[in-house]
């Protein structure tokens, strides 16, 4: 290399990703191993495992195109991108190899050998997840870089991280003089679980003890299962200590014993939320709880909005944010409904209500729309039927001067065909599996996800389960739901040819849920419908479609990876619109994007066409 080019290579790689990430010295020594090659439009490097003498390509001018060995597209290049990365391990290789890179138009390179790389990298380990030729790495590097999981506070944490407290474990048998003595003179704790042939069957606490025995005059040799609180709630070690504290707060309970199967963990008590830390996102609930007028919810919109800033700017995972803002969509929701049965009467009949789509999959944003649906008894009057209509209207609209926007394709329970008897959706749902069309796709899109929210939850439960047998006996609505999962592929190319569009006011603008988030949720939906799982949410459903054996490690590792970084691109996007007071949405100026979104962006796209293809081959002839 001609010495006087150094300063042009080093200013130009200085900026670019993960270059940027090293410390001045190394992006010179890095600069000074590069060697400039000029190719002509069709001109091409081929890649072979044999080659001896291999490098990381940087494109200064010009286009490249990725070409996999069946001659299919991997990846377009353009300016500031890198390839390469995949044959920095000898043993690279897999379904996303690519065998050859074509100039698209006259393309100047710089070259960086592999082997100065690795010396440079062995010497410097802390860098090296930067340049892993995995894109699973190298996406799970991004999320650590600008998403590092940093607790805002103590409500994203896990309950396992907070709840220090051990309760009592008893038998159902003793009496309630040993329960006691157990209680205080021994592990000196306020909560026993009672237990049953190994299996939880009660809980006690002390001022259940003051309320039901000392003040009932009950006799302290009678078992404790006469004054024991049956079936009791608990909550899981895994769950969000928001989670419990929204639990205590609707049951008005102090205290949750943490376990799993019938094993006991610990437990959480509202002593260790108050000594740890205030929590804005329960109390914003517990306001929610306790307001009594929309006026009043929809002064509390601000509130949701700093929380979901806080999360953004306290840098925490795309899927604790999507929990968070789904439980206080569900407070709004479950208020909302509860003062339309003060305003109207008590229901006349058993009902559920039931939310669908992102909300059911707990993947709120703050702006996600309203999807939702009333499921009502099969006996209920055409009386009835007009009474939840009435509900219907006013929690919909209740709900949209709250800030949840209204779902311009009308799938709401304000929509007469969402508000049925159970028996006309389980109609619905057998002429949906079993007679698929296009808008048979379009409702299925919506309503494959829900999730019970106010009401008979039970009657949920069997809907779904009448979906799930349907599909396990249809199993060409498996093939259906992925010709069309795949009529959209995200964009390969450069991001100067990104799918954008082309009018309207969002016009030139990349709308990164129709082309990402979306074909993400419509993958996971059929893997985990596939399995029988019973989870509505994306990367559930991706875990258990692993651990049945349809998704390989890899691939699930490289496209959980790529749906979070590609939510937390979206949370950005709609933090910085929020800042600007401009409605935060989907669409994304490509502007937007600098050197590290544009790199891992491609990365994320090439693993969402990798797993579209993957389902198609899998699922297509089903």
């Amino acid at each position: 290399m001609v010495q006087s080019l150094l300063p042009n290579i080093l200013e130009f790689i200085s900026h670019i990703d993960p270059f940027d990430k090293l410390p001045p010295e190394l992006q010179r020594q890095l600069a000074g191993c590069v060697s400039i090659t000029y190719l002509s439009r069709g001109e091409q490097i081929d890649f072979h495992p044999d080659d001896t003498r291999r490098f990381l390509y940087i494109i200064r001018t010009g286009v490249m195109e990725q070409r996999k060995a069946n001659g299919v597209l991997r990846a377009k290049l353009g300016p500031q991108d890198l390839f390469g990365f995949t044959f920095l391990e000898n043993n690279a290789g897999g379904e996303d190899e690519y065998s050859v890179a074509i100039a698209a138009e006259s393309t100047l390179l710089y070259l960086i050998p592999h082997t100065d790389l690795h010396t440079l990298l062995e010497e410097h380990p802390q860098y090296a997840e930067h340049f892993a030729s995995q894109a699973q790495i190298r996406l799970q590097n991004a999320l650590n870089v600008v998403w590092s999981d940093n607790d805002k506070g103590i409500f994203v944490k896990k309950v396992s991280e907070v709840a220090t407290s051990f309760p009592a474990v008893v038998t159902s048998d003793m009496t309630i003089k040993q329960v006691a003595h157990e209680m205080r003179n021994v592990l000196r704790i306020s909560t026993a679980v009672v237990k049953n042939k190994g299996r939880i069957v009660g809980v006690i606490t002390d001022r259940d003890m003051t309320k039901r025995v000392i003040a009932d005059g009950v006799s302290t040799d009678r078992p404790i299962s006469e004054v024991m609180t049956k079936s009791p709630l608990t909550i899981g070690p895994n769950d969000l200590v928001l989670t419990a504290a929204a639990l205590m707060m609707q049951n008005n309970i102090r205290s949750l014993p943490v376990v799993s199967g019938h094993k006991v963990h610990g437990l959480l008590t509202t002593t260790h939320m108050v000594q740890k830390n205030r929590i804005q996102a329960i109390f914003l609930i517990d306001t929610i709880k306790h307001t009594n007028t929309i006026k009043g919810l929809s002064d509390l919109t601000q509130e949701r909005q700093a929380i979901f800033e806080a999360m953004v700017e306290g840098k925490v995972s795309s899927e604790i944010i999507g929990q968070v803002m789904g439980m206080i969509y569900d407070a709004y929701n479950r208020r909302l409904i509860q003062i339309a049965e003060e305003k109207f009467g008590k229901a006349p009949c058993k009902f559920a209500w039931i939310v669908a789509g992102s909300h059911a999959r707990n993947e709120v944003h703050i702006s996600s729309d309203q999807d939702s649906a009333l499921i009502v008894e099969d006996n209920a009057s055409e009386e009835d039927m007009k009474y939840f209509k009435r509900m219907a209207n006013y929690v919909c609209g209740s709900l949209g001067q709250c800030g949840f926007q209204l779902c311009p394709g009308n799938f709401m329970a304000a929509n007469p065909k969402w508000l049925q008897k159970l028996s006309t959706w389980k109609h619905y749902y057998t002429k949906w599996v079993t007679v698929p069309d296009h808008e048979t796709l379009l409702n299925t899109s919506v309503f494959l996800e829900t999730r019970s929210i106010y009401g008979e939850a039970d009657f949920n439960d069997k809907l779904q389960q009448h979906l799930y047998k349907l599909i396990s006996q249809n199993r060409n609505f498996l093939a259906t739901l992925i010709s069309d999962a795949v009529s959209v592929n995200p964009p390969l190319g450069i991001f100067n040819s990104l799918v954008l569009e082309k009018s309207g006011e969002n016009s030139n603008t990349l709308n990164i849920k129709r082309y990402a988030i979306t074909l993400v949720v419509d993958l996971a939906r059929i893997y985990g419908l596939s399995v029988g799982c019973t989870s509505t949410n994306t990367a559930e459903r991706f875990k258990f479609a692993h651990k049945k054996g349809v998704l390989s490690e890899d691939a699930f590792k490289n496209i959980t990876g790529a749906y979070r970084f590609i939510n937390q691109l979206r949370y950005l996007h709609q933090l910085e619109a929020l800042k600007k007071g401009e409605s935060p949405g989907n669409n994304i100026d490509p502007n937007f994007f600098g050197s590290f979104e544009r790199t891992h962006l491609k990365d994320a796209f090439r693993i969402i066409s990798n797993l579209q293809d993957a389902a198609k081959l899998k699922f297509s002839g089903v």
